[in-house]
C-alpha cells in the first residue's frame, strides 16, 4: 500500500487532529516558555549592576569551585 493510497483514505479531521495540531500546540507552547524565560532572564540581568558578576557567579560560583577543588585533589 503506497503512501498516496493511504492518503486517499484518511479522513482530513483525523490528520488534523492527530498531526496537524498536536504539532502546532507544541511548538507554540515552546515559543511561549522560551520568551517566559527570556524574561526572567532579562529581569535579573536589569537588576544586577553589573551583568559580568552574574555570568561569572554562573560559571565560576560555589558550586563549580567545589567540582573543581575535587577533581583537582585526586
Amino acid at each position: 500500500m503506497s503512501i498516496a493510497a493511504f492518503l486517499n483514505e484518511v479522513p482530513g479531521w483525523f490528520l488534523w487532529t492527530g498531526v496537524f495540531f498536536p504539532v502546532t500546540a507544541l511548538l507554540l507552547l515552546l515559543i511561549a516558555l522560551l520568551s517566559w524565560k527570556l524574561r526572567e532572564t532579562e529581569e535579573e540581568l536589569a537588576v544586577t549592576p553589573d551583568p559580568r558578576q552574574t555570568a561569572y557567579h554562573l560559571c565560576y560560583g560555589p558550586r563549580c569551585r567545589h567540582r573543581t577543588e575535587r577533581t583537582t585533589r585526586t
